[in-house]
This record gives C-alpha cells, sequence and structure tokens, in this order.
C-alpha cells in the first residue's frame, strides 16, 4: 500500500463508504490526507458541570452513572445518561439513537459537547458530539477539533476517524521530499508533521504553519513542473526556424492591406512572434488578449509568415462555433492572398481537397487519419479548455513546428508566476480603435420588467437593427436551483411576455451542430432580435450589430466571466449595453457585481475576481500545471512568490534530488493522464 492505493481497495471501512468518497473527490488515499479541514471547533476549554449556563454551548467531561432508552408518548426513543464530573450531576439526552446505550455503559469516563436546555421542566444537556475517553486522549470533544466537508454518509466524525488512524499507523508512507537543508532554511516541519498538525493541530497557529507548507509545496512543485518543461522544450530537437527579413515585403504589404491599422499592442506581439519564429528553439508564446483585442489577427499575420516560408498551419479552437468563426475570420484576411483554408469539426471537413494552407477546426484535427506535409505553426485558442495530451498530439503532427497559444481569459499575476512558467507571454491590452465602451448596469430585481420594455423600445426604435442577447446560466430549470433562470423556460416565457412581438431564438450546448448553426446564420441574418443562450455565446460568437447583453443570474459568474459575455456586444460602433440581473440582494454579491459598472479592464476584473473569490479552477489551473491544486490560495501572493524563489534554487540541482525530480515528474504524469 502506498499513497497513490485507491481508497476502495484500502480495507472495507473505505469499500462500503467508496461511492461518498468519489462526491468527495477523494480516490486514493493521499486524497484522504489532502481532503483538509475548513474550520475548527474550539473545545479546549472543557466547563465544570456546576457552572453549565442555560443556551450555551459548552464541552464537559465526567463518568457515566446509568444510562437507559426512554419511550415517550409520541413513540420517540430518548436516550437517557446521568454523568457526574465531581462538581454535579448532570441528565444528558439523546433522540432516537438507541444504539448508543450498547456503546456508552456505567462507568465509561465521557467527552460531551452541547447545550443545557430545559427539556420539560428539567434541565438536561442535549448532546451534539460525544465520545468516550476511557482510554485517555479525545479526538472529537478535545481541543481544536477539524471540521471538514462533508456528504450524505460520510460525516466530519468519520473523516477525522478515518484519517487519524491512517497517520498514527502510515507514518512510513508519508516520506518527505524537500530536502533537509530547505526545510530549516524555510523553518518548515516534515511532511507528516505538516499533515498531522493540519488535521489535528494543537493550537490555530500551529493549524496556519501546516497548512502554508502544504501550500508551498503545490506552488513549488507547479514552479518547478513549468522551469522543467521550458527546459525540456528548449532541448528538444532542432525547430524551423523561419525567413522572416527574406519575406519582410510581403508580410508587411499583408499587414498593410488589412481594413484596420494595428493597435500598439498588436504590433508589439507580432514584432515578439517575428523574433521567436526566427530562432531554431521552436516558438513557445502565450499571447494574452482581453475580449475584442484582436489575437486572431496577430495569429493570421504569423500564419501567413508561415506560408510565405512553405509551411502550414493549424488553429485549433474548443467549440465548433469558435472554429468557424475562426474559419471565417481567416478566409477574410488570408484568402486574397491566395491562401487555401479547410475546416474540420466533428468528423466532416467543408474543404475535400486534401491540398490546404491552414486548417482550423476543433478536437477533429487530432484524429489520426487528419496528416500535414510540412506543418510550421501550431495556434491553439482557450488553450485552458484543452488537456496536455491533446496539444501534444497536435505538435506531433509535425516536426516540433512553432507554438503559439491564445486565451482571453485574463489572467492574474501570480497565477501567471506559478502556472505560465514555461511559455513566453504577448499583452494586447488594449482594444481596436472606434469601439465605444460598453455601458453597464447592476438592474435590482425591481427594475427587472422596466429593464425588458426598455429593451424592446431600444430594438424597435433601431428599427429592427439592434440585437440583443440574453444569458442564462442553465438550460434546463433545477428542482434544488428553482430560483436560478434556465434558458428554455426563459425562451418560452419572454416570447409570451415581456419580449412578445420580437422574434426570439434558442441556442445552447445539447443543441446539434446543424440546429446551432442555423440559429446563429438566422441572428446574423437579424430574422432573429434576440438570442436566448447559455454561457456557450461566451466566446467565439461575432455579431456586429449586437449592442445589448443580458445576463441572468449574474451573482453565479465570475467577473471575468461576465466580461466575457459582456465582450459579446460593443463589437461594432454603435453604443452597447450590459445589464445584470440577479435575486440576490446580499452586500458581497451586490458589492461584487457593482464593479462590473466602473470596470471595463478583464485583467483588473481577474485580480479582483482571484481576491473576492479564490482561484481554484477558475483559470484553468488543472490543465496548466497545477494538477490537483487542492491547498494553495493564488490570492497569497507572498507565498507564490517565496516559492518561486526557492524553486529557482533548486532547479539547478533537481536532477541530485531524486525524491523531489519524482514529485516534479508526477506532476507532469498526472497531467497527461488526469484520470
Amino acid at each position: 500500500m502506498d499513497l497513490q492505493t485507491p481508497v476502495k481497495d484500502a480495507g472495507l471501512v473505505f469499500r462500503l463508504k467508496s461511492q461518498a468518497l468519489t462526491r468527495l473527490n477523494i480516490f486514493t488515499l493521499e486524497d484522504l490526507l489532502f481532503h483538509l479541514p475548513f474550520r475548527y471547533e474550539d473545545y479546549t476549554n472543557a466547563v465544570a458541570i456546576k457552572d453549565l449556563k442555560i443556551g450555551k454551548q459548552s464541552v464537559i467531561k465526567g463518568t457515566v452513572i446509568d444510562i437507559k432508552n426512554e419511550f415517550t408518548r409520541k413513540s420517540f426513543v430518548l436516550q437517557k445518561a446521568t454523568i457526574t464530573d465531581g462538581t454535579r450531576e448532570v441528565i444528558c439526552t439523546w433522540f432516537n439513537q438507541t444504539y448508543i446505550t450498547k456503546i456508552i455503559h456505567p462507568g465509561d469516563s465521557l467527552g460531551l459537547v452541547g447545550k443545557l436546555d430545559f427539556f420539560g421542566k428539567k434541565p438536561t444537556f442535549q448532546v451534539k458530539e460525544y465520545e468516550v475517553l476511557n482510554n485517555g486522549g479525545g479526538l472529537h470533544t478535545t481541543g481544536f477539533v477539524p471540521i471538514y466537508n462533508e456528504t450524505k454518509g460520510l460525516s466530519s466524525k468519520w473523516i477525522r476517524n478515518r484519517i487519524y488512524d491512517f497517520l498514527k499507523n502510515n507514518k512510513n508512507l508519508i516520506t518527505e521530499f524537500l530536502p533537509l537543508e530547505e526545510l530549516t532554511r524555510l523553518h518548515f516541519t516534515s511532511l507528516y508533521d505538516s499533515f498531522f498538525s493540519c488535521h489535528f493541530p494543537k493550537s490555530l497557529d500551529e493549524a496556519r504553519i501546516a497548512h502554508d507548507r502544504l501550500a508551498f509545496d503545490e506552488l513549488l512543485l507547479a514552479h518547478l513542473a513549468a522551469m522543467k518543461r521550458r527546459s525540456e522544450w528548449e532541448k528538444q530537437n532542432k525547430g524551423i526556424p523561419f525567413d522572416v527579413e527574406k519575406f519582410e515585403i510581403q508580410s508587411s504589404s499583408f499587414v498593410s492591406s488589412l481594413p484596420f491599422t494595428l493597435t500598439e499592442g498588436q504590433q508589439k506581439a507580432y514584432l515578439e512572434i517575428k523574433n521567436d519564429l526566427q530562432k531554431e528553439t521552436p516558438m513557445n508564446r502565450l499571447l494574452e488578449g482581453d475580449v475584442g483585442s484582436g489575437k486572431t489577427v496577430v495569429a493570421a499575420i504569423a500564419m501567413h509568415l508561415a506560408y510565405l516560408n512553405g509551411y502550414q498551419s493549424v488553429l485549433m479552437a474548443p467549440t465548433e462555433i469558435l472554429a468557424t468563426q475562426h474559419f471565417k475570420t481567416l478566409e477574410t484576411f488570408l484568402k486574397p492572398m491566395g491562401m487555401e483554408i479547410a475546416l474540420f469539426t466533428g468528423n466532416k471537413k467543408t474543404h475535400k481537397n486534401e491540398k490546404f494552407d491552414i486548417a482550423v477546426g476543433t478536437h477533429a484535427l487530432i484524429q489520426k487519419s487528419l496528416d500535414f506535409e510540412k506543418l510550421g505553426l501550431v495556434v491553439i485558442d482557450e488553450q485552458q479548455r484543452f488537456g496536455v495530451e491533446q496539444r501534444s498530439l497536435l505538435r506531433e503532427k509535425g516536426k516540433n513546428p512553432h507554438f503559439l497559444t491564445m486565451t482571453a481569459t485574463p489572467i492574474p499575476r501570480t497565477i501567471l508566476l506559478a502556472v505560465y512558467k514555461d511559455l513566453d507571454l504577448s499583452l494586447l491590452n488594449e482594444v481596436p480603435m472606434g469601439r465605444k465602451e460598453i455601458k453597464t448596469w447592476l438592474v435590482p430585481n425591481s427594475k427587472r420588467a422596466d429593464g425588458y420594455i426598455w429593451v424592446k423600445k431600444q430594438i424597435i426604435e433601431s428599427k429592427y437593427h439592434d440585437q440583443a442577447f440574453i444569458v442564462c446560466p442553465f438550460i434546463d430549470e433545477s428542482e434544488s436551483m428553482d430560483t436560478v433562470k434556465a434558458a428554455k423556460s426563459e425562451f418560452e416565457r419572454l416570447q409570451k411576455e415581456d419580449l412578445k412581438g420580437l422574434k426570439l431564438g434558442l441556442l445552447h450546448g445539447k443543441m446539434k451542430t446543424k440546429e446551432k448553426e442555423e440559429v446563429l446564420k438566422e441572428f446574423k441574418e437579424k430574422k432573429i432580435h434576440v438570442l436566448v443562450a447559455t454561457p456557450v455565446v461566451e466566446v467565439g460568437i461575432d455579431i456586429p450589430d449586437a449592442t445589448i447583453m443580458i445576463i441572468e443570474a449574474a451573482e453565479r459568474f465570475g467577473l471575468a466571466q461576465l466580461h466575457q459575455l459582456r465582450g459579446r456586444v460593443g463589437r461594432g460602433d454603435k453604443q452597447s449595453y450590459c445589464l445584470l440581473f440577479t435575486e440576490s440582494q446580499t452586500e458581497i454579491v451586490q458589492t461584487r457585481l457593482k464593479y462590473m459598472e466602473t470596470s471595463h479592464s478583464g485583467f483588473e476584473l481577474a485580480e479582483l475576481d482571484l481576491k473576492l473569490r479564490g482561484g481554484g479552477d477558475l483559470f484553468g489551473t488543472r490543465q496548466h500545471g497545477v494538477a490537483g491544486l487542492k491547498v494553495a490560495d493564488f490570492r497569497n501572493f507572498e507565498l507564490v512568490e517565496k516559492a518561486k524563489i526557492e524553486a529557482e534554487h533548486l532547479y539547478p540541482q533537481l536532477s541530485q534530488e531524486k525524491k523531489l525530480l519524482q514529485k516534479v515528474e508526477s506532476i507532469t504524469l498526472k497531467l497527461i493522464n488526469p484520470d
């Protein structure tokens, strides 16, 4: 047995609870150890029974004088125990837990947590938590008691018992991988002691220090894995150096032919890309740009240069909608240059001739039957939506091609430090000239109806030229979240009520490809005035006359995602608007959403998102090097920076630190095989 042993194979007690453990994402014994408490109950000070106060939760300890089941008139079974601690006796009660009389016996020493309250006319101690203390100690009623995320069939008490038993009996399985010198210099306890102190601390300060050690480990391994990936990339076989100078005139002529002037950010990004393309080491660059900043244009210029050098390019997008949008954009820019562009989605392709200069598509691009004669440039859009293995398969279609990844998801500095260390970064922080700032309002629930009246008026007064999106978080209504608007029901309701008289369309992820294409075609041709959709419209839909975005249940989205959705409008020269609807009136939700009214920078909103909501998988970190990030919080910039410095110190000697190297390599393995 080791830490990678599946919990279902770790004994009968785990096997019986395997389904419940799965619901908590506990698959291995290591996952069990990393199921850390989210808070602690302070049971450090037991009170004498004589000092108990009515209605106040207290911890008491005493000896059982007697215990029995007592049947009430209403068919309840009451468990009653008389307890004494030498200062006074007290009656302790449980309800409908008949098994307790088989566990607790006269003479047993007990620890109990509960409240003294009146039962009838007599004060009794109503028990919330208990344990038998005959052998001393105390796991559930003594000290700082860990409280865990639970699920049906798995209580904190069950989890507590299992983790305690495992830590006590399997110390040898938790092996230290940090060099002793580093542990001493960083003032960290051993890995085993850190796990023990995190779960069963003697003080909250001890728990914090232990938690920091485990979080530091994750960040350090993320840094080292990214540095190792970069080093391996640079040591790969010789890449394909493009001849930039030879084709400078043709490339400049193509840029001049574009129907707009490049922004300063686009010009700078392309200069950085050109510099990479000339090198023998394959380019590995991330192009990060806000919604509408023109990333595809920069990629198109790079693809044109690849074409001039006699090489093919490929652009992979996560959805058919986005792939089709890129295909049409590239056709507009590059077909006049004599370039052939093919679209591959699902099992179909739009280009029957296998001779093409650019292949655009979804996962269909990595199918074995699709071959490239001379693949020189790979472009991945919204790369956080693809796994490492998928990106590798596409890269293997050529001989060490240059690699450009793009994202519209703004990435905060701390995440860039920890996760994207293996990539060079180009930022586009401007939007094309002529675009107006999107006016954004958080609409009170009381003014929802007025909001729809205004939307209808805007569309009619524009003589049906203006169009609107209405985004709902779900496709169908949910019984557990019946207050959250769903796309299907809202579509039906709006047709009959608030937007009656307008032509509405419905778009969601479960529709067939042909249905989606037909709806989008009608929307572009203005046969549809209002498109009711799920967040499937977040990327890849370009409707120049869409000027209104309504987002239902806005509190369910992060600020960065709200900004992405807002970016679906304001793509022409008309004034555009975004209305945020929410049923929640809590101050924290209202304050968070109010930021959308004043901030129009995706980067600023992403930083706010990180501070308010944490990192989690919000920025695709599972796909980007922090596989299974369970402890670290990117908001702790000081710890991220500390891990970065330590990684730079350790990396030159990584090959000598066998245990640390093994941990770093296991991160890469989890990325490629996340299951």
